[in-house]
């Protein structure tokens, strides 16, 4: 019978094997073992919890998900060191908040995008508006900006030709050609009034985490880089150890390996086509 200092003797030797052969584990952040990681609920936490949590976890990292159900707390968490980074907003919605609430918060690395889309539970087509049409749009500034330019292209609105279009209002339309009736709403509560308007404007994550599917919309804009996804970080921190390994686990097999398998449909940046 083996003596138990061979048997400890046999277990490291089979684990510096298992190191061999499949990589050097990243040690962990040494001052920053523990990450909170914030997302809305839904496919953006998915997103953290299939593809990236695991990764950071085989570096020695313990993580914690933080969700959250609406645009506005993630931001200051992340400023209160509540959580170490977070996944609900585009650059843009990013640079305006951390402006007016003067906060420095820094974009680590873009992430595949469910483009905001406009659903509806009484139509089966755009081509049926008709005037008094009500339409749902998010209430905060930037994504009301990014409807605003939906309906635009669409041309269902005129905006203002002098209007900077990542900031237009209901004050810049210059025209309302289907003569619709906006209804700004919060975000999150968009799936729900599509029970009481034509046409909503539902983001992507939240469309999918009330069951909505993507191929149900009847419109799904565009995503330009700017209206990517990103992780962001306090400013301070983003040449942190644990930031790094966090920025290099977006680039892993595993996450794209996840994407593949359960995010199909989304809009991926440069890096992961």
């Amino acid at each position: 019978m083996k003596s138990r200092p061979a048997k400890l003797r046999q277990f490291a030797l089979a684990i510096g094997t298992l190191l061999l052969l499949h990589g050097t584990v990243h040690a962990a952040d040494p001052a920053h073992t523990t990450l909170r990681l914030g997302a809305t609920s839904g496919p953006y936490t998915d997103q953290l919890r299939y593809g990236i949590v695991p990764v950071l976890e085989q570096q020695g990292y313990k993580v914690k998900l933080v969700e959250f159900s609406d645009y506005v707390r993630p931001n200051l968490a992340l400023a209160d060191g509540d959580i170490d980074a977070n996944l609900f907003q585009h650059e843009i919605y990013l640079k305006r908040f951390a402006q007016d609430h003067q906060l420095k918060l820094s974009e680590v690395i873009k992430v595949p995008t469910a483009p905001i889309g406009i659903y509806s539970k009484r139509h089966t087509s755009l081509d049926e508006v008709r005037p008094g049409a009500t339409v749902a749009l998010p209430n905060d500034a930037t994504n009301m900006a990014r409807a605003l330019g939906v309906l635009q292209e669409m041309g269902w609105i005129r905006l203002a030709a002098d209007v900077n279009p990542t900031r237009a209002s209901e004050r810049d339309i210059a025209s309302n050609i289907k003569q619709i009736k906006l209804v700004p709403l919060e975000a999150a509560q968009m799936p729900r009034a599509l029970e009481d308007v034509d046409y909503a404007f539902v983001n992507g994550a939240f469309a999918i985490a009330a069951g909505l599917k993507l191929t149900q919309s009847l419109h799904l804009a565009s995503v330009p880089d700017s209206f990517l996804m990103v992780v962001a970080v306090r400013s301070a921190d983003l040449d942190k150890p644990y930031v790094k390994d966090l920025r290099e686990a977006f680039h892993s097999a595993q996450y794209r390996k996840a994407l593949d398998e359960r995010f199909e449909g989304y809009v991926r940046p440069a890096y992961l086509k």
